[in-house]
């Protein structure tokens, strides 16, 4: 493999490592896409305002979540079905993300157990759940990642339907032949067992629309973990989140695999933070490809960020080896950012490090002659 110097080049290379209906399923949005695309290019539209001559020689990316220290602001989001990338798939994904001392969070979609991931060593662990029509799967779930050492568990609330992917049903019926680059049969075994399970993703969509607010209440009643609600976009949803008791939200918009047209995730995320009051902690998950994007996530105030794409695209290049080395580029992104902003940790960043393009123009101090 070439060298890689930045985290958007692992996607050629899962593109052409993975059959197309796999990497259609990780890679593609809902409908028109436009949302996928602003995931991205709103980052572009905020701007740096770099202090200088401060002393940067030790710089500091610790940061705690939930009250467990972490070593960077940067967790792994909840990916459905990982070893259609690779087969290692979460075990490899969580092996990586303790060895940078960083947060895993499973999926409920996951093709490895919660015992499984759990076996594969100590690391700060969050289970992502959806909510089932039959409440005593959900049950079942929580009591399982409590007993594994799952430190939170990830409530997913944008998801009472299945987004409109257009790519997925396309090739809902087509499990292309695998490429020649897949050498081992147990590659090849693995690729159409999970080609597999996610036509019965489709076929049997799993979540219950019915889901509301109080389940969330319901679900404290059955657990002393911390719950965190993902999917929120707006200051109403912030303010009933804040209201109903969750511990923390995580602004996303699901990848842009639900509703098109709704805001980026950085776009949203200052209206959360505002709605939140600093009653708990906001997170970012999406769109997050470059460590000057977490800066810009940090500086409009989230606590951290997941990242999805970045690890399965790394994951499927390479594998643990890929997942570990996506993580460090974005760590070291970020370590070089704060460098050149002035920041010597991360409660140094702040609003007044960038400036976007719905900011009201700044005046300029008035100068004495």
């Amino acid at each position: 493999m070439e060298e890689i110097t930045n985290v958007m080049e692992f996607e050629e290379i899962a593109r052409q490592k993975l059959p197309k209906m796999v990497y259609d399923y990780y890679a593609s949005g809902a409908e028109d896409q436009w949302t996928l695309k602003e995931n991205r290019n709103a980052f572009s539209r905020i701007l740096f305002r770099p202090r200088i001559l401060v002393d940067v020689s030790n710089i500091d990316l610790t940061t705690t979540v939930m009250g467990f220290k972490i070593s960077m602001p940067i967790m792994i989001a909840p990916t459905a079905m990982l070893k259609m990338a690779h087969p290692d798939g979460e075990y490899a994904t969580a092996r990586a993300a303790s060895a940078a001392g960083t947060i895993m969070t499973l999926s409920s979609l996951a093709t490895s157990s919660i015992e499984e991931v759990a076996s594969t060593g100590p690391g700060i662990r969050f289970f992502q759940l959806y909510v089932y029509k039959d409440r005593n799967v959900a049950a079942q779930l929580v009591r399982r990642a409590e007993r594994a050492g799952f430190k939170a568990i990830v409530l997913t609330v944008d998801t009472p339907r299945l987004g409109r992917r257009e790519a997925d049903i396309k090739n809902r019926f087509v499990c292309e032949p695998l490429p020649r680059r897949i050498q081992s049969l147990l590659s090849i075994c693995v690729q159409l067992l999970n080609c597999i399970l996610l036509y019965c993703r489709f076929a049997l969509p799993p979540i219950d629309p019915t889901l509301s607010w109080k389940d969330v209440k319901w679900l404290q009643t059955i657990t002393l973990l911390p719950i965190l609600v993902k999917g929120v976009l707006t200051a109403e949803d912030a303010k009933l989140a804040v209201q109903n008791g969750v511990a923390g939200i995580i602004v996303s918009n699901h990848g842009a695999r639900q509703l098109d047209y709704v805001p980026a995730t950085i776009t949203a995320l200052e209206e959360v933070v505002k709605a939140a009051e600093g009653r708990v902690p906001v997170f970012l998950d999406g769109g997050v490809r470059r460590g000057t994007d977490v800066f810009k996530a940090l500086a409009m105030g989230a606590s951290g960020v997941f990242i999805g794409r970045p690890v399965v695209f790394s994951l499927a290049a390479d594998g643990e080896a890929g997942v570990r080395k996506v993580l460090q580029m974005l760590r070291d992104e970020l370590e070089l950012t704060m460098a050149l902003s002035g920041c010597t940790s991360i409660e140094e960043i702040t609003r007044n490090h960038i400036i976007t393009d719905w900011d009201p123009p700044r005046s300029l101090p008035s100068s004495r002659l």
